[in-house]
């Protein structure tokens, strides 16, 4: 009989494409993981890892093994679901991915009063860039995601999975003290012609709302310099190269020499938690979406209720 917990393990090496990543999801070392996937291979009589590179690749018929796992994981989880719905208590281990402004301006917060408040739920949280996120719920490697959307750049929901919306995070224009924006009141996309721009690299959504929105506007942008921490492109302004577009969420004081500007209309992105269909049952679940509701009005700088 096949050992659900080695299933389990070549499923999330399937998801994250390596057993290194698949570790970190799961809470082992990699050895650990390896060593399941290993005595899988006796079991199964089969090779399912092969060596390419530095890492490893599934063989086809890993993949139609991997495939199998996530059907008999989804009806472990129905059943777990089940039974944490009739006790009506949180509890058990729960996977979390948020991107990273929310795992550091948000999650936080929630870890704790969840621990607190119910210390029979283990919350495990894992920062994933949020454009791998939505996949990683709908595919079983993780129960919860915290994930963002914009106006112009929607957040894909695929077919079994279900959200809620948490909250909007609003963006402000950071330039360098000295800038002709700084001190004066909202400015108008279409004033933002010919600007150096400081932003996140291509395939990033907030790259592609900055490109997509200044072209709407007629500005085609100039962008001088990419980083992917917003913390990075906070520095970036204080040194007086550039201006940037930043949430508000996770970004913390603002250094000397960076000023805060508004535009108008103030950009906004949308937070949802998204979980597999049915789901929503699970008191975990339930609870951990209460939680991030209730934290968020301070997490973005706003007054509760």
């Amino acid at each position: 009989m096949l050992d659900l917990q080695r299933l389990r393990a070549l499923h999330a090496v399937s998801v994250h494409g390596s057993v290194g990543a698949a570790a970190a999801a799961l809470g082992f070392t990699p050895s650990a993981v390896s060593q399941q996937i290993a005595k899988l291979e006796r079991e199964t009589r089969t090779v399912l890892l092969e060596r390419e590179g530095r890492g490893v690749r599934l063989t086809d018929e890993a993949w139609r093994l991997a495939r199998t796992a996530r059907e008999l994981l989804a009806i472990v989880e129905r059943a777990e679901t089940e039974l944490e719905a009739g006790r009506g208590a949180p509890e058990g281990r729960l996977a979390v991915a948020a991107f990273p402004s929310a795992a550091r301006g948000l999650m936080p917060g929630v870890l704790a009063e969840l621990a607190a408040r119910h210390p029979a739920l283990d919350t495990r949280l894992t920062e994933v860039d949020p454009h791998l996120s939505v996949d990683l719920v709908a595919k079983g490697a993780v129960d919860l995601v915290v994930a963002h959307g914009w106006d112009i750049a929607p957040l894909p929901a695929p077919a079994g999975v279900e959200q809620a919306w948490i909250g909007d995070d609003l963006c402000d224009l950071l330039v360098p003290e000295g800038h002709r924006f700084a001190g004066r009141g909202p400015v108008r996309r279409e004033e933002l012609a010919g600007e150096r721009w400081i932003c996140q690299p291509p395939g990033r959504v907030c790259h592609d709302w900055l490109v997509r929105t200044l072209r709407e506007a007629g500005c085609e942008p100039f962008i001088v310099h990419r980083a992917d921490e917003n913390p990075t492109l906070v520095a970036l302004v204080a040194a007086g190269l550039g201006i940037a577009l930043i949430p508000r969420l996770g970004r913390g004081p603002l250094p000397a020499g960076v000023v805060e500007v508004p535009l108008d209309p103030m950009p906004q992105r949308h937070l949802y938690a998204l979980w597999r269909e049915g789901a929503a049952r699970r008191p975990a679940i339930a609870e951990t979406v209460r939680t991030l509701r209730a934290h968020w009005p301070r997490a973005a700088g706003r007054p509760a209720g």
